[in-house]
C-alpha cells in the first residue's frame, strides 16, 4: 500500500458548480490507493459551515458513476443503488470537522510504516476515514447484495438545528429510508451500538445587585452557585445496561457565567450543565431527572438530543455484527457520546456506529489515525455487502 501525497489536482468544476475565483478545484480518486483518498479528503478543509468545497469535491467524484443516482441538498450529497434488492442499507458519515488547531494540523501526514502507519491531520478520526471508505466502496460495489444509500452530510459538529442529515430527514426523508443503516463514526474499527442521549439546560441563580465596597448590602448569586456545583459533585452517574450493553452516564458543568462589572456584586449566576443520559430515557424523562436534582433553582433547557437503543437485535444488524466480528474480532460495546444514529432510529431504522479511528482522539490537537483501521473497515464493509 502506497501513502501518496494527498493534495487534489485541478480539475473542472463538478456539473452546475463554478469554482471560486482563485480557487483550484480538488479531484477524488476513487478508485486508486485507499489512504490517498483518504488524506486527500482529509486536505480539504471542511470545517463545519465551510464544507462546500469538499461537498463538490464528492459530488463531482460520483456523478460519473452510471450505478449511482446522485442527488444534492444544500452540502450533502447522496448517492444510491436502485436495483430492486429486497433491503436497503443506509450508509452514512458526515463531511464537517471541529476547527483547525493554530498552527493548523493540516496537511494530514504519514507517521511510521508498515502496520504501525498513521495519518495525522484533522478530520482522520472524526470522521474522514469512514468517508474515505464510503467513496471507494460506492464507486467499486456495481451490484452490492443490498440496495444500498451512501451518504455524505455537513454540519455535525454543531448546532442540532443545522444537521445535514436532520435536513434530509425534514426535506427528503425518502432518501433515508432503510432496513438498516451503518454510521462511519469512529469506534477503532469496533461496533457499537446505540448512543447515549444528551440534554443542556441552564441553572440560575438570583442575588441582589451591590457595590462590590459594600458587598452587605446585596446578595452574590455567584456565591449562590455553590450549591449547584455541590449538587454536581455529590452526583453519582449511573452505568445502565440497554440491550446487553453498559451505558455510562454522566452529568457535567460545562460553563459558568456571571456578572457585568469588576465593581458590582452580581445577581445573576447561571450554571450550564450537560446529562448524557442512557437510551432507555427519552428527553421528557431526562429534563424530569435533571429538574429534580436541581430541585428549587430556576432550569431553563437550552438543547437536547435522544439516544437511540443498540439495535443489535434486528435481522440485519444481527448479520453485519457476525459478519465485522468475524474479521475484526472482539464484541459489540455501547456508544458512550451522541451521535446520528438517534436520527436512524427516530426513523425507526436500526443502526449501529463502525469506523476507523480510536474515538478517544477525536477532536484533539493530536488526532490520528492508524492506516490499518481504515483497510480493516473498508475490508469488513466490502465482504458485508458483497455476501
Amino acid at each position: 500500500m502506497t501513502s501518496a501525497p494527498a493534495a487534489g489536482s485541478p480539475d473542472r468544476p463538478a456539473p452546475g458548480e463554478e469554482a471560486a475565483p482563485g480557487a483550484v478545484p480538488v479531484r477524488l480518486d476513487l478508485e486508486g490507493d485507499l489512504i490517498a483518498l483518504f488524506r486527500a479528503i482529509c486536505d480539504v478543509p471542511s470545517v463545519s459551515g465551510d464544507e462546500k468545497a469538499l461537498a463538490d469535491a464528492v459530488e463531482a467524484a460520483l456523478r460519473p458513476y452510471a450505478h449511482l443516482e446522485v442527488v444534492r441538498d444544500g452540502d450533502a450529497v447522496v448517492a444510491r443503488t436502485n436495483l430492486g434488492r429486497q433491503r436497503r442499507v443506509v450508509i452514512a458519515g458526515h463531511l464537517d470537522t471541529v476547527p483547525l488547531t493554530d498552527p493548523p494540523n493540516l496537511p494530514t501526514r504519514v507517521v511510521g510504516e508498515g502496520a504501525h502507519a498513521e495519518v495525522w491531520g484533522r478530520g482522520t478520526v472524526d470522521m474522514l476515514g469512514g468517508v474515505a471508505i464510503q467513496l471507494a466502496l460506492a464507486a467499486e460495489l456495481v451490484e452490492p447484495a443490498q440496495d444500498v444509500t451512501w451518504v455524505f452530510y455537513d454540519h455535525e459538529e454543531v448546532a442540532a438545528n443545522l444537521n445535514g442529515l436532520g435536513r434530509l430527514m425534514r426535506h427528503r426523508p425518502d432518501l433515508l429510508a432503510g432496513d438498516f443503516a451503518v454510521l462511519g463514526e469512529p469506534t477503532a474499527a469496533g461496533i457499537e451500538g446505540g448512543c447515549k442521549g444528551t440534554l443542556r439546560v441552564e441553572v440560575a441563580t438570583t442575588g441582589v445587585a451591590a457595590h462590590s465596597g459594600r458587598p452587605w448590602l446585596g446578595e452574590n448569586a455567584i456565591h449562590a452557585a455553590h450549591e449547584v456545583l455541590d449538587r454536581l459533585a455529590a452526583y453519582e452517574a449511573k452505568e445502565v445496561e440497554v440491550d446487553g450493553l453498559v451505558f455510562r452516564e454522566g452529568m457535567s458543568a460545562v460553563a459558568i457565567s456571571g456578572g457585568i462589572a469588576g465593581n458590582v456584586v452580581p445577581d445573576r449566576c447561571v450554571v450550564t450543565v450537560n446529562y448524557r443520559f442512557a437510551p432507555n430515557l427519552d428527553l421528557a424523562g431526562a429534563e424530569a431527572h435533571v429538574r429534580d436534582l436541581f430541585a428549587g433553582f430556576d432550569v431553563r433547557v437550552t438543547d437536547g438530543a435522544p439516544g437511540a437503543r443498540p439495535g443489535l437485535d434486528a435481522p440485519l444488524a444481527k448479520d453485519f455484527a457476525d459478519t465485522v466480528l468475524a474479521l475484526t474480532g472482539g464484541q459489540p460495546a455501547a456508544k458512550q457520546g451522541w451521535t446520528d444514529v438517534a436520527r436512524f432510529s427516530a426513523l425507526g431504522v436500526p443502526a449501529v456506529n463502525f469506523g476507523p479511528g480510536d474515538p478517544l482522539l477525536a477532536h484533539k490537537d493530536d488526532e490520528r489515525c492508524p492506516v490499518g483501521h481504515v483497510t480493516t473497515c473498508h475490508a469488513a464493509l466490502r465482504e458485508w455487502l458483497t455476501r
